[in-house]
């Protein structure tokens, strides 16, 4: 009964907010329980990267060979991609042949699911980049010919008639768009009124590691190797106007990526998201750097009123460790990597904790307010860390590269229910 107050509630939440939002994640009353179902099947081998929901069907993306199902007596191969059921847990015969890593998911309709990555073919036919294929059978949908010239899609969001795509390549379709354009879900054709002329100057090369659309659809918020958007200097983020035909960047900025962490990095940022209202976003990060004034490996919410400079509302430090995955559901942000503490501003690997660290080890809650650790503490076991969080009515499905998660045997994919 609790289960189905919680989804409940979340998807009335979902409703007051604008039914089915373009992207952000999805708005959840409570804290999840740090206990995770146990009807989630099991990846073997490699790294989930990205997790979508079609209907009732989860999408796993990654790059990886074998799949168990939740009671581990049967395996299945499944190279770089699967399916199961949200409520059932069982895996689904979805198996479509993609050749290489599997970096992004969005929802298509007509039980479509988009695929982004590393890889140059689908179901042994030509298609780099990006794929849209049926959930019921794998196959790819023909009327979608998008393609990229090289690199990979990391990043995909569907909303409308309007496919988003970043990554690293530099053209889509044989027209020129550096690390991020938008094409038509249905056909894959460019977009050719949207072009955010990104460029990072100095660097070797320009790349949007991630992005997120705010739930009504008008502003993309941008994270990566990126120096400018056109003629305007924007250093590692940027705030798009999306409501019109254009990519209109906005006067919105923040200098607060502009310090340097341990050198080697094109960038530091790795995951971005809305929250569900849209009135902020928080932003996480790597750089193998404990520092207590910059943003190395932290997590930072940023507001989205306004214009010109913006400083962070505040800032979690993990003290030298990486996040790479963050969800925000307004009673929380979870954030995961493979970090052993938050609230941890003076510590570091040669230190240690410093003084009001706690152990999260892994994955953690924050309050969305404040940004200070909630109490929320299932750990999971560390390697390079999570990559992936999708928040649904049923809870908050988590992707990872080890298989411990709450204490459990998982294998790089599982579930924490409601409370």
């Amino acid at each position: 009964m609790r289960r189905r107050l919680f989804a409940a509630a979340a998807l009335s939440c979902a409703t007051l907010l604008g039914a089915m939002p373009a992207a952000a994640d999805l708005a959840q009353p409570a804290v999840v329980s740090a206990n995770p179902v146990d009807n989630t099947p099991h990846v073997l081998d490699g790294t989930v990267w990205a997790i979508t929901v079609v209907g009732d069907t989860v999408v796993v993306g990654g790059s990886f060979t074998k799949v168990q199902d939740s009671t581990r007596k049967l395996t299945y191969d499944r190279k770089n991609v699967f399916a199961y059921g949200l409520n059932d847990g069982i895996v689904r015969p979805f198996a479509p042949q993609v050749d290489a890593a599997v970096y992004a998911l969005a929802a298509g309709a007509d039980n479509t699911v988009y695929l982004g990555g590393a890889f140059k073919t689908v179901n042994q036919a030509a298609q780099r980049g990006v794929a849209r294929v049926s959930v019921g059978d794998g196959a790819r949908v023909p009327g979608f010919t998008a393609k990229i010239n090289w690199g990979d899609v990391r990043a995909l969001v569907a909303q409308g008639s309007r496919l988003y795509l970043g990554g690293t390549f530099s053209a889509v379709n044989g027209v020129a768009r550096v690390g991020l354009a938008r094409v038509h879900t249905s056909s894959g054709a460019v977009d050719t009124g949207f072009d955010a002329k990104l460029s990072a100057p100095g660097l070797s090369r320009t790349r949007v590691e991630h992005f997120d659309l705010s739930p009504d659809g008008k502003r993309l918020v941008i994270i990566g190797a990126v120096l400018k958007v056109g003629s305007v200097s924007r250093t590692q983020i940027a705030l798009f106007d999306t409501s019109g035909t254009a990519a209109t960047v906005l006067s919105w900025y923040t200098d607060a990526y502009q310090a340097e962490c341990m050198k080697g990095f094109d960038t530091y940022l790795r995951q971005v998201k809305f929250s569900p209202d849209g009135r902020y976003f928080v932003v996480v990060s790597t750089g193998r750097a404990s520092s207590p004034t910059k943003l190395c490996d932290s997590a930072a919410r940023f507001e989205t009123a306004g214009g010109g400079k913006h400083n962070p509302t505040w800032v979690q430090r993990t003290g030298g460790d990486s996040l790479y995955a963050v969800a925000v559901t307004g009673s929380a942000v979870y954030v995961g990597g493979h970090q052993r503490y938050l609230d941890n501003p003076f510590g570091s690997d040669a230190k240690g904790p410093g003084p009001g660290a706690v152990s999260r080890v892994g994955i953690g809650a924050l309050n969305p307010t404040t940004g200070r650790a909630l109490s929320w503490n299932p750990t999971l076991k560390r390697n390079v860390g999570v990559r992936a969080f999708r928040a649904v009515p049923q809870g908050l499905i988590v992707g990872w590269d080890t298989d411990q998660l709450g204490k459990e045997y998982h294998g790089r994919v599982g579930m924490f229910p409601p409370a």
